[in-house]
Order: C-alpha cells, then sequence, then structure tokens
C-alpha cells in the first residue's frame, strides 16, 4: 500500500552526456543543465533516488548500499576543475535493502554492495536536479552484456518504489556512438543520429513497449547508435517501473558534438509488478 504522505513519482531517463555537463561548457549543455533543474523543481520532493548509471555495469544486479557514499571520477583527460567536484548526498542503507528485496522477490541474484560510490552518471545529472544533494541516493547497477528485456523485467521489480515517494531515474544516452562525435564540428545533427532518435521518441509516446524492447530489430541505424548498448539499458530500467502500460513524454530533445543525444523522458503508465522473468 501507498504511503498517503509520499506521492507516486514518475520514473525518468536522462541523457547525461559528456561529464563537462557538471560544469556546462559545451553547446547544448547549458540548455540541458537548466533543463535538467526545472525537472527537479517540478517534481514532488522524492524521499530517496534510486539511479541506474551506464557506468556502473555487474554480471548480476547489485545495490549500492553505503550511508556516505563518494563522488568517483571516473573519467580521464577531462578540464581539471571537472575532479574537484562533489556531490555529497547521503546514502539510504534501507532503500538499498528494499530494492535488493525487490529485485530478489523477481528471481534475480542480486546483493548489496556497501562501498559504492556514486559514479558520474550518477552524480552529474543529479548536480542539476537537485543541487542540495539532501536526498538519499541509491546507485543501481546495470547488466551491459544482457538486453533491454532484462532491464525492464529490473525495473519492472521497482515499480513499488515510485508508489512510495522514490524516484527511479535512469541515467545514459539516447544516442552514444564515441566514436563518431564531433568534437570540432558545429550545430548540424547527424542524419542517422535524428533518426534514431526520433524513432526512440514516437514509440516511447505511443507505448509501443514491444517495439522499445526489440529496439535491435526494430529502430534504424541502431548499431551505428550505440555500438555497445549499455548506455541506452538503463532507460529500460525506469520504463519498466512505469508499469506494463507506460508511456514516455520526452521532458528535452537535443544534440551535443553532432549525435549525441541529450533526451530526457518521464515514463507514466500501470500494471502489476512483475512476477518472472517475461518483459512486457
Amino acid at each position: 500500500m501507498a504511503n498517503l504522505m509520499s506521492p507516486r513519482i514518475d520514473p525518468i531517463f536522462v541523457s547525461h552526456g559528456a561529464p563537462t555537463l557538471a560544469a556546462p561548457r559545451l553547446p547544448g549543455e547549458h540548455e540541458v543543465a537548466r533543463r535538467l533543474s526545472e525537472i527537479g523543481k517540478a517534481m514532488p520532493q522524492p524521499k530517496a533516488i534510486v539511479v541506474a548509471s551506464a557506468h556502473w555495469s555487474t554480471t548480476d544486479p547489485r545495490v549500492g548500499g553505503s550511508e556516505r557514499p563518494s563522488t568517483v571520477h571516473d573519467y580521464s583527460g577531462f578540464p581539471e576543475d571537472l575532479y574537484k567536484l562533489s556531490y555529497p548526498a547521503p546514502g539510504a542503507p534501507d532503500i538499498a535493502r528494499r530494492v535488493t528485496d525487490l529485485v530478489s522477490e523477481v528471481g534475480f541474484s542480486v546483493a548489496m554492495v556497501p562501498a559504492q560510490g556514486l559514479d558520474h552518471g550518477v552524480w552529474v545529472p543529479l548536480r542539476h536536479m537537485f543541487p542540495a544533494a539532501d536526498i538519499p541516493v541509491v546507485p543501481l547497477s546495470i547488466q551491459a552484456q544482457l538486453d533491454p528485456a532484462h532491464h525492464f523485467v529490473l525495473g519492472r521489480a521497482l515499480q513499488p518504489l515510485t508508489e512510495e515517494g522514490v524516484l527511479v531515474l535512469g541515467s545514459g544516452g539516447a544516442v552514444h556512438n564515441l566514436r563518431e562525435l564531433a568534437w570540432k564540428g558545429g550545430g548540424t545533427t547527424d542524419p542517422w543520429a535524428q533518426g534514431f532518435d526520433e524513432w526512440l521518441a514516437q514509440t516511447l509516446a505511443a507505448g509501443r513497449l514491444e517495439d522499445a524492447v526489440a529496439v535491435s530489430l526494430k529502430a534504424p541505424e541502431y548499431r551505428r547508435a550505440h555500438p555497445t548498448s549499455e548506455h541506452l539499458l538503463p532507460l529500460y530500467v525506469a520504463l519498466g517501473a512505469a508499469g506494463a502500460k507506460a508511456k514516455g513524454e520526452a521532458l528535452h530533445r537535443g544534440f551535443a558534438l553532432g549525435n549525441l543525444s541529450l533526451a530526457a523522458y518521464r515514463f507514466s503508465g500501470a500494471g502489476k509488478p512483475a512476477s518472472s522473468r517475461s518483459a512486457a
């Protein structure tokens, strides 16, 4: 039963872009930072935030249970000031245990990692969404070797949290191909990236969950948009947490560096939580 003092909070997916989004300087970053700030201000205050990040991958699901998670600067070659930033949000071992129990109930082998810090996929968007860093944060790993269907079920397991005032946040990238970024290019978006991004937006808006989960077969230019899938998988955690009839509302659309999508989505829907490993 939902806590009447904790309103339902729709799950969200954000594209966290480059680490420079933490202190915006690249084209498009100031706009997405402003939009993330607006998103955070517009929603009910979460009692905790569970974040599935593209930058923490494990063989089986793992949940960060630290009381004071560290700020992890898991990147190299960026301006020195980015290594001095911190996001001192508290952890929430009680919520971490709740996540572990829910994920275990759908048949996954899951465990807590007491010392897990917050990688940049977690703290960079939260720095703009909740700058006070006073909301407890619980990191959740993805399984980069597994498919969207697995992550959709992982998200479905977390659906009860949305009724308990917990924000389930997926952090990755709607289009993420580092090999083709135009670091010195202009403002033109590559057509292949635009095509995939548009397909994703339309598919989510229509609630075509089977197509969304079958993205590798259905979407145009999927392998070019995602040579590796880890940045798209957090989207399915957030999508699954919204329920079996979820639809996605685009909160932000835009690109940086020629083809790096900065799209963000909020998912609303209904349906009973998952009780097996079958998707949708």
